[in-house]
């Protein structure tokens, strides 16, 4: 048995790196998945890799930009008119773009990452909370990003955007602890997802590893492992944390 059977799991940004490695992770372990991105191509991709590493997971793509309140509906319905249920909601969808210092960022980069990162966020919880109380109860992980713990240059709307996902789910898990809802935030460090190798000049990767106590950047399934955790039963007295992923990196000093 799975730790996730018979539950019914809405898991957004999974068209790629950490979500769709979340995705498959549940899949495996007993799960009904839905893949939600706005990235067609990347959503259809993940439930391909999903049916395929077991004949008889399940998971369904819906197409759905986070940051629109009826998309987000329609994300919520699909999936009770498919699964009859949802149990658990991983919000990872959010954009990390380098948008520049205060000076620098423009207003459509502002709006654009708080609509996504903390906006899409809470309306995933909006919805999808009053579907896990009729189930008795579930789990939501939320991401948050080591840049909201130390500072990174050029990323202050960013790094603002995650610092308020990470407090808005301790006051959700507060308000909603009553109805056997648990909120916890998820915090990975550098993170070779394709985005990252494909992106990031080689240099700066080899910095943020000699800066990371392991001396390595994490692998997606790492982060998933610790989102499988908080999701499941095995987390059943946990709520209102955050659990840093990162191979140490968070406790040394800014670069």
């Amino acid at each position: 048995m799975g730790r996730l059977d018979k539950k019914v799991a809405i898991i957004t940004g999974a068209g790629a790196g950490i979500g769709r490695a979340t995705a498959i992770l549940f899949a495996k372990e007993g799960a009904k998945v839905v893949v939600a991105d706005y990235n067609a191509k990347g959503g259809e991709e993940t439930v391909k890799q999903i049916k395929e590493a077991g004949k008889n997971y399940e998971a369904v793509f819906i197409l759905t930009d986070v940051s629109k309140a009826e998309e987000v509906k329609k994300l919520i319905s699909k999936t009770i008119s498919t699964f009859d249920r949802l149990d658990i909601i991983i919000n990872d969808a959010a954009i990390t773009e380098v948008e520049g210092n205060a000076v620098e960022c423009t207003e459509e980069a502002y709006d654009r990452t708080f609509d996504i990162n903390v906006k899409g966020t809470w309306l995933c919880m909006k919805y999808g909370i009053p579907e896990l109380i009729k189930a008795g109860g579930g789990a939501i992980v939320n991401f948050g990003s080591s840049a909201a713990i130390r500072a990174h240059a050029g990323i202050p709307v960013y790094s603002a955007s995650k610092a308020a996902v990470t407090f808005m789910s301790k006051v959700v898990a507060v308000d909603y602890g009553a109805k056997n809802i648990r909120v916890n935030v998820v915090v990975p460090g550098p993170t070779a997802t394709k985005m990252v190798m494909d992106q990031w000049p080689p240099a700066t990767i080899e910095k943020f590893k000699m800066v990371t106590p392991q001396g390595r950047l994490g692998e997606p399934e790492e982060v998933a492992k610790a989102v499988l955790f908080l999701a499941s039963d095995e987390s059943s007295h946990i709520t209102a944390e955050t659990l840093v992923v990162d191979g140490g990196f968070c406790s040394v000093k800014a670069i």
